[in-house]
């Protein structure tokens, strides 16, 4: 039965419902009926009513009515009555007479409906003196006639005897029972997170894409929920086709029943309709008659939209029934008229022409492969995948059909479908491809490798030949050579080493004319920015400034990549989170992954600390979820840099250690390399310079920024500050002049704060310090605010070394307030310790003797704070006193500026500070 799915997910209100009632018999007697579509889980409650029924002491009688027994007399009153029959016989004689005769017990002459309805009471009463009755019925629209006089004649006198009836029936059919004045219970299809509940509870390793079409389709029909999943295995269609699935047996049954009295016209418009898919009336007013459409809206199969001209389906899987109960015939003829009505859109006219496909045809192979590109685009990746295997079937020769399967299969690997491609591209390998097939078959063969065990040195190796040995004329302009390129470039990024990066250089210097627009600022920007980067800025920023009109989403992504190394993820942050959305809602995750990547880093850059661990905590779970956990570590990363900077030092050493246990293995040296950065954060927020330095030199020696490791970028303030402060100014200089030969304030304002950071703390001239402090002045750097608040900390901290504390004041107050802002604790403590040190104390709290009602120090000092808009935590942790202490200090505060609430603060405090002192 299906109760237990019932009762825990979503019936509350039906089953509360049905307690009353149960209450209500025990009493005096009482009905019901319960109503709704099929497959909503009527029967499902009636289940739950008999068990509860049971439970409370009740008997418990039931019936079913059944359209193959409709004809049958008393059928449904025999299943009802037949545990009662040793009661029957001890009815009196004419009563028993009766029953037995009606229900098929005896023989004799037909007794009259009236005397058979009285004895069916008088048992039903006599019984009911033992123990409360109750009569559950089910399908009481397919009732035989005769059971519902007898029925009826009960349910309209139960009342004042501790008879009840509950019977059930689909909505829109009529009943048996006058309804007057009973109480109906309408089973409703249940609420979106009541059918999630029930989907995971049911399938718990249901993909994320797969559960967001079941629950689309399903629209809250339990028992579509329960079903549809076995349908639903196959690869995804194109939005034209998601809503016609295939039925099983029950739902089948379920919904045929609506569709079998229309006309075949009818039906046929239907079936249009359904594989048409936009609903739009002047679509198919070109291919049909439209009166034919009057019996399906008076039955409610459909409704009409006179003011926007559309036809809408009252339930998806009704189409499933109608494409079910349609001949191979009729589904090619309609595709073949709807083909011909949409010569305007070759995506859905390519896809209805492979439906209508009775075998082999080159061209529509053709325009399902156009199809797969243009959907791939827009980032869904398996509708690009079903369209290629569709393609392929239709594919006039081997070598064609191969090479679309081989594309599949990349774009399948690169999506994180590794089941998935991994057959595709052994089909693709039972014959011989062309040199496009050869390239995505390498592709994704190697990225399956670096997603499963295998190690990157095999999988750059085997790219690497497969590109070297194509017959491709090394033509930039070829699609499969460009995307073999753009995985290479990963492949080289990941193993980290000048050989990796020489084999790469050299085969892009190979393209004729040129590489892309795209590879060739990735193959300057991202390698070895340090070196190739400021002279692809020009065409970095034409790039940017290109996405606003940018449709294909895998260009705005890898121009989000490209922007990486010289901080210009800012500018793509709409478009990340664009990708981050589609991902969400059922896109392609590799791109979501990507821009997840992207957001995490400019968010740690710029203070987005928040942000940057919740999205880096969700993109793992994608990872799972999707199968690329290849890029998991990436995220770890992201965590753990947050988890240095807020002082959870343990947690950011045991993510980085994650990193490098998996990293090493298998040859990705850049992520192991990229481990160093936690580390050295995680060691300065500990006050241990020499394991900071230690670390920071890891990555990158001192006056040196190695090649090939772009992430060095990320270390150069932590290797001079740390140098410093361990008594190696040699090495600290070095490093400066490596930073300042190399010219890297020219890549980004980030670069220029970093250089001028480490020049102020290793140079002991006034124009270093003049230059640090013109650039923390200057807007563009207000964005880096980890990094500006920290060298503001450390040039503060040589400043009052050097006796000057004024100016030290004001950097340290910068500073506190930026990683007050972060929740950066163990920089915030040394910025506000190093703040006392330079003797500094509030201003409002210099007035506590001009006239602010007598406010102490620390009183004005908490009064100033929360005017500024500071929650009392926000308080507390700046003050180093608990939060309730800052409570008890509002307290007797507010009563002293003659004030009620917080929000009297400023004015109060305005009002009485010396004009000098406002503001």
């Amino acid at each position: 039965m299906t109760s237990s799915h019932e009762l825990l997910f979503g019936r509350e209100r039906e089953l509360a419902c049905i307690g009353r009632f149960l209450e209500s018999v025990q009493r005096d007697g009482d009905v019901r009926l319960v109503h709704g579509e099929p497959g909503v889980g009527k029967s499902a409650l009636l289940d739950a009513a008999a068990d509860l029924g049971e439970a409370a002491g009740l008997q418990v009688l039931r019936a079913s009515g059944s359209e193959f027994e409709a004809d049958v007399s008393y059928s449904s009153l025999n299943q009802l009555l037949l545990p009662l029959y040793a009661e029957i016989r001890r009815l009196p004689p004419a009563l028993r007479d009766a029953l037995t005769v009606a229900l098929g017990f005896g023989s004799g002459p037909t007794p009259a409906a009236l005397l058979v309805c009285n004895a069916a009471r008088s048992l039903l009463t006599t019984v009911a003196k033992k123990a409360p009755v109750l009569l559950i019925v089910d399908d009481v629209q397919w009732v035989d006639r005769s059971s519902a006089v007898a029925l009826g004649f009960i349910a309209r006198r139960v009342a004042r005897s501790p008879v009840g009836v509950i019977a059930a029936f689909r909505t829109g059919t009529e009943t048996f029972l006058d309804r007057r004045g009973l109480t109906e219970v309408a089973v409703e299809p249940l609420s979106t997170e009541a059918s999630t509940r029930l989907v995971d509870s049911h399938f718990p390793t249901m993909a994320p894409r797969s559960r967001r079409r079941l629950l689309d389709l399903a629209r809250g029909n339990p028992l579509a929920l329960v079903e549809l999943p076995a349908t639903l295995a196959g690869p995804a269609q194109p939005s034209t086709f998601t809503d016609v699935v295939p039925l099983s047996d029950r739902l089948q049954a379920g919904f045929a029943h609506r569709i079998a009295g229309l006309p075949e016209p009818s039906r046929l418009l239907l079936l249009l309709a359904t594989f048409e898919g936009s609903g739009e009336l002047r679509v198919l007013r070109g291919m049909t008659d439209l009166t034919h459409l009057a019996p399906a809206e008076r039955t409610q199969l459909v409704r009409v939209d006179d003011a926007t001209g559309r036809i809408t389906f009252r339930h998806p899987l009704i189409q499933s029934a109608i494409v079910a109960s349609s001949t191979h015939e009729e589904r090619r003829r309609a595709h073949l008229a709807i083909a011909g009505a949409l010569p305007g859109d070759p995506e859905r006219r390519s896809w209805h022409l492979a439906a209508a496909a009775a075998g082999p045809d080159e061209a529509v192979a053709a325009e399902l492969e156009r199809a797969a590109h243009r959907v791939m685009q827009r980032g869904d990746a398996l509708a690009a995948i079903a369209a290629l295997m569709r393609a392929a079937e239709l594919s006039a020769t081997p070598q064609s059909s191969a090479r679309r399967l081989a594309q599949a299969a990349y774009i399948g690997a690169e999506a994180g479908g590794s089941g998935d491609a991994t057959t595709l591209l052994a089909r693709s390998r039972q014959t011989s491809v062309d040199a496009a097939g050869a390239l995505h078959a390498a592709g994704a063969a190697a990225l399956l490798m670096i997603n499963g065990d295998g190690d990157v040195h095999t999988a750059h190796r085997l790219l690497a030949g497969a590109i070297e040995t194509g017959e491709h004329g090394w033509r930039a302009d070829d699609a499969a050579l460009d995307e073999a390129m753009h995985t290479l470039l990963l492949l080289s990024w990941y193993a980290g080493s000048p050989e990796h990066w020489a084999v790469f250089d050299r085969l892009l210097g190979m393209l004729r004319p040129g590489p892309s627009d795209i590879l060739s600022v990735l193959s300057r920007t991202f390698p070895d920015p340090v070196r190739t980067g400021a002279a692809a800025l020009p065409d970095l920023e034409a790039l940017i400034a290109s996405l606003p009109e940018e449709e294909d989403l895998t260009r705005a992504m890898r121009i989000g990549t490209a922007s990486v190394y010289l901080d210009r993820l800012g500018e793509n942050r709409e478009y990340s989170w664009r990708l981050v959305r589609q991902g969400r809602d059922g896109g392609a995750p590799r791109r979501q992954l990507a821009a997840m990547m992207h957001l995490c880093l400019d968010g740690f850059l710029t203070g987005r600390w928040d942000e940057t661990e919740a999205l880096a905590v969700e993109a793992q779970q994608v990872c799972g979820d999707s199968g690329l956990v290849f890029l998991t570590w990436y995220f770890l990363y992201n965590r753990a840099i947050v988890a240095a900077g807020r002082g959870r030092s343990g947690e950011a050493f045991e993510l980085a250690d994650e990193i490098t246990h998996w990293a090493l293995p298998r040859g990705v040296a850049g992520a192991a390399a990229i481990a160093h950065h936690p580390r050295t954060l995680a060691a300065a927020a500990q006050g241990d310079f020499e394991s900071a330095y230690r670390h920071a030199a890891a990555s990158s020696s001192p006056g040196v920024l190695a090649r090939y490791v772009p992430n060095c970028t990320y270390l150069m303030f932590d290797l001079v500050e740390a140098a410093v402060r361990t008594g190696r100014m040699t090495e600290a200089r070095a490093h400066a002049d490596a930073m300042r030969e190399a010219d890297v304030a020219a890549l980004s304002s980030r670069m220029t704060l970093l250089q001028h950071g480490v020049d102020a703390l290793v140079l002991d001239s006034d124009d270093a310090g003049a230059r640090l402090t013109q650039t923390l002045d200057d807007p563009a750097t207000e964005r880096w605010l980890f990094e500006a608040s920290r060298i503001r900390l450390a040039y503060a901290e040589k400043l009052r070394r050097h006796r000057d504390p004024s100016a030290a004041r004001t950097h340290l107050l910068a500073a506190r307030d930026g990683f007050a802002a972060m929740g950066a604790e163990p920089w915030l403590a040394r910025a506000t310790a190093e703040l006392r040190a330079t003797g500094y104390r509030p201003v409002v709290a210099e007035q506590s003797t001009v006239g602010l009602a007598g406010l102490t120090s620390q009183e004005l000092e908490i009064a100033g704070l929360a005017a500024g808009g500071l929650t009392n935590k926000q308080i507390a942790e700046r003050l180093y006193i608990s939060h309730r202490t800052v409570g008890a200090h509002l307290y007797r505060i507010f009563p002293k500026l003659g004030i009620t609430a917080r929000a009297g603060l400023r004015d109060a405090l305005s009002a009485q500070l010396p004009e000098q002192q406002r503001g």
